[in-house]
């Protein structure tokens, strides 16, 4: 009986062995020659020393067709398990382009379900560490078929629990859609794309001549389709990149956002910001650098930074709060809302709103970006996107006008009207339908045309409009601002409102769920 159990675990060291080996010495060297970690050390380098515990480690493929039967490697391409992040719980799945480069079987697919499902059911971030040559041709349908029952669970799982892709390799073909179910993609610089179709269908269907990294590089996606949400220079930053992430982020939607203790004073007053915003409204200055003076430390994670930079989205802290910031970037387009700002800020929006992350935004916004471009392209529709997305969230909405918010955008942002809890302006804000030398040119067209010095009495009339509506004061005296702040003021009042809203309580109409127009 001893000989038999001795038998027993050294078998089962042999197979975790041969598990661990996973594509064996030399293309784990081919991974590294490409500047590419494995999947058990980008796994080491991701979660807290000492925390992970694998799943699944001794499962093979089930494929006996074109000699599959002789070809079998524990783990089947893909490492799965579980572990903790900061010292909180995580599922991680890692694709390994060593074994069969990553490509997708029914086993594999079912490893990464597994953890899926035990995840959701568990209240638990996904992470996931794409880096795969796609459906493994020799299963046919059974692999796409794993590719649906994973999009499946991403579309369950989409605002229950966090679920965050990481692009190491290649993901091409239908694989590109898990990713972009998910809540974040973070792409690797030179290493990583993603793509429909790669360039050499494109040269014969289209005959058009683009290289993998234009067409689906990191940095193509993360400024140009707006796909990624952050592009990174090494696989170490991005992982990096996603532990800060979840640092700001709640385990589930029933959980509220994570506290940390900070000692940046609650009552901090910064006297440059009273000189940071120039009342010249043609003068533009740095949202970010407004928002670093607010926030806890300065810390601002931004997502999305190099796509619709006329609108920053990010994270940060107040009082230890995490809190979800968005603000037109003055310094970009003067911050006009356009498609993809409307899109990128609705995206952001509605995440913190099913994650229970309250909402700081900060407005300086002249309008909607005229042109043709911009109609044709369907920014009714799109605009329509962040309007909604706001006025749907039930989070706390805490709401900062700095200086322009003119016409349809001022509703949008977060106003009182679309139920923003609470909304300052600072004395340099100007509220009204659009900015006064448009204005006096409609009402006072004829006045002016038939004046004996046009430019005089024009310069009149946009003293007068301006001195009625060109400030936050007719807003306030309507209820419409609750405060008019110093700006110096602005980070102890935003702490001392989320305090307040911290047991916000709203619900929407009973519904299966609304049509965002999409």
């Amino acid at each position: 009986m001893a000989d038999r159990k001795q038998a027993v675990l050294d078998r089962l060291d042999a197979l975790n062995a041969a598990a661990l080996a996973g594509g064996g010495d030399k293309r784990k060297a081919r991974q590294h020659a490409k500047g590419k970690l494995t999947a058990r050390e980008r796994i080491a380098a991701f979660l807290d020393e000492g925390t992970f515990v694998e799943m699944d480690r001794l499962v093979t493929h089930r494929c006996t067709d074109f000699g599959m039967d002789q070809q079998k490697i524990y783990g089947d391409g893909v490492v799965t398990g579980y572990g903790e992040v900061g010292g909180g719980k995580v599922f991680v799945f890692a694709q390994d382009f060593t074994v069969f480069g990553g490509s997708l079987s029914e086993a594999f697919a079912g490893k990464i379900c597994k953890v899926m499902d035990l995840a959701l059911r568990s209240g638990v971030p996904v992470v996931g560490l794409n880096d795969s040559g796609g459906a493994r041709i020799q299963e046919g349908v059974q692999s796409l078929a794993g590719y649906a029952e994973i999009f499946y669970r991403n579309v369950a799982a989409s605002g229950v629990v966090p679920q965050i892709s990481v692009v190491m390799g290649p993901c091409a073909g239908g694989a590109v859609y898990s990713p972009a179910i998910t809540d974040f993609v973070i792409m690797v610089r030179k290493t990583s794309f993603m793509f429909i179709t790669g360039p050499e269908v494109i040269r014969t269907v289209t005959h058009e001549e683009v290289t993998q990294e234009d067409l689906g590089g990191a940095d193509r996606h993360a400024g140009t389709s707006g796909v990624a949400h952050f592009a990174c220079d090494d696989e170490k930053q991005a992982l990096a990149v996603v532990r800060e992430l979840l640092s700001y982020l709640p385990a589930n939607n029933l959980d509220a956002p994570p506290v940390v203790p900070t000692s940046d004073p609650t009552d901090r007053r910064d006297a440059d910001l009273a000189e940071l915003v120039p009342f010249d409204p043609m003068k533009p200055y740095d949202m970010k650098e407004l928002i670093g003076k607010i926030v806890d430390d300065g810390r601002f994670l931004e997502v999305h930074a190099d796509y619709a930079r006329n609108i920053l989205c990010g994270f940060a802290r107040l009082g230890g709060r995490s809190v979800g910031v968005v603000g037109n970037q003055p310094a970009v387009l003067a911050g006009c809302l356009d498609i993809d700002a409307s899109v990128k800020a609705a995206r952001f929006v509605r995440f913190c709103d099913a994650f229970n992350i309250p909402l700081v935004t900060f407005v300086d916004v002249p309008g909607f970006l005229p042109g043709t471009a911009q109609e044709y392209g369907g920014i009714i529709r799109h605009g329509a996107k962040l309007l909604y997305a706001y006025a749907e969230a039930t989070v706390p909405k805490v709401t900062v006008i700095t200086r322009k918010a003119y016409g349809g955008a001022y509703d949008v942002m977060s106003s009182k009207h679309i139920r923003g809890d609470l909304n300052y302006a600072w004395p340099s804000a100007e509220i009204a339908v659009m900015g006064p030398e448009g204005a006096v040119k409609i009402i006072h067209r004829n006045a002016i045309a038939q004046a004996e010095d046009p430019v005089a009495t024009k310069d009149a009339y946009v003293s007068e409009y301006t001195d009625l509506f060109a400030n936050p004061f007719k807003a306030a005296e309507l209820g419409y601002i609750d405060e008019v702040l110093a700006p110096e003021d602005t980070r102890p009042r935003l702490i001392s409102a989320l305090s307040l809203l911290e047991g916000k309580q709203d619900r929407l109409p009973a519904k299966k769920h609304g049509n965002i127009p999409l």
